[in-house]
């Protein structure tokens, strides 16, 4: 029997990519040396896509693919795939949520503990033989904090737990309050900023909310205040945060992630008040071995006529 064809859009981690391979016959668009010729050639026969949220299916390539039903996205976040424009052509698109909550749940804690115990400038303080000289400094502690999350999804209630964990006061800001969570809500995002100590962003990139952490969201954080982004860089000022950064008037950021990465701005390597990490939220062996088995298990069940597992809705 022939196999059916499928088409990968981008780069999928090795464990994916051999699983589709034994069960498909898999054409790498992102390496064809001829990309207009492969897709001449085998475009119609391709039903389904994989890629990642980064990485779309533009106008042009759905003309190339007039019987693709299905695009399978590897990762949560889909802010690059016009999902209704997909829609409109009968193309289903398919996320990986859930499996990846623990990952980035625990680096954002981890974020937040090295920035208030200052463990990357402790461990200097070690390595270069400071400590004989003197003890390192007091710092600061989670416990007993106040921590505002922007975006109590599937993975900032995660946060939520966990800050749960450290005696944390919580509160979030959202589309609309959520009955159900123990929180308090705020529908200010400045109010909220003024309120805590933490600001952590979880919330998806959206055109409602690019932009939604400005100058003065930062600046009612204050000097004291700390942001940790982990959800997408477009989401905040990124010149108004190295600004602030910079000048003192805001205590202090982990980011996972940043408007042009890999790309950072070079104000903050200096700044001993921030903690970066190069996007490395999901990026655990664990996890993206269950995100490679729901996108493998979405393309099964299409083929087989199923429900797709974990359908994106526009």
């Amino acid at each position: 029997m022939t196999r059916p064809e499928i088409l990968t859009l981008a780069p999928l981690a090795a464990d994916l990519t051999a699983t589709l391979e034994a069960t498909y016959a898999v054409h790498h668009l992102w390496r064809a040396p001829d990309r207009d010729a492969l897709l001449a050639a085998i475009g119609p026969t391709i039903r389904a896509a994989a890629t990642t949220g980064h990485v779309p299916c533009p106008p042009a390539l759905l003309e190339a693919l007039p019987n693709l039903g299905l695009l399978a996205s590897f990762g949560v976040g889909y802010d690059a795939i016009d999902v209704g424009a997909l829609a409109a052509r009968g193309v289903a698109v398919t996320n990986t949520p859930e499996v990846l909550n623990d990952a980035v749940a625990e680096i954002t804690i981890g974020m937040m503990i090295a920035l208030a115990r200052d463990i990357l400038q402790a461990d200097g303080h070690v390595r270069e033989g400071r400590w004989p000289s003197g003890n390192y400094p007091l710092t600061s502690q989670l416990t007993g904090s106040r921590v505002g999350i922007i975006g109590l999804g599937r993975i900032g209630r995660r946060i939520a737990e966990l800050c749960a964990g450290f005696r944390m006061e919580i509160a979030y800001h959202g589309r609309r309050e959520q009955p159900d969570q123990p929180y308090r809500y705020y529908s200010d995002l400045v109010d909220m900023a003024h309120a805590v100590d933490w600001l952590v962003v979880i919330a998806p990139s959206t055109p409602q909310t690019v932009g939604i952490v400005s100058r003065r969201v930062l600046e009612a954080l204050g000097s004291k205040g700390r942001l940790v982004n982990v959800a997408r860089g477009n989401l905040v000022d990124e010149a108004a945060l190295v600004d602030l950064l910079v000048s003192g008037r805001l205590g202090g950021a982990a980011l996972d992630v940043f408007v042009n990465e890999p790309r950072v701005p070079e104000a903050l390597f200096a700044l001993k008040n921030v903690v970066l990490q190069p996007h490395q939220g999901s990026a655990t062996k664990v996890t993206r071995r269950a995100m490679g088995d729901l996108v493998a298990k979405n393309i099964a069940a299409f083929f087989a006529g199923q429900p797709l597992l974990t359908p994106v809705t526009s």
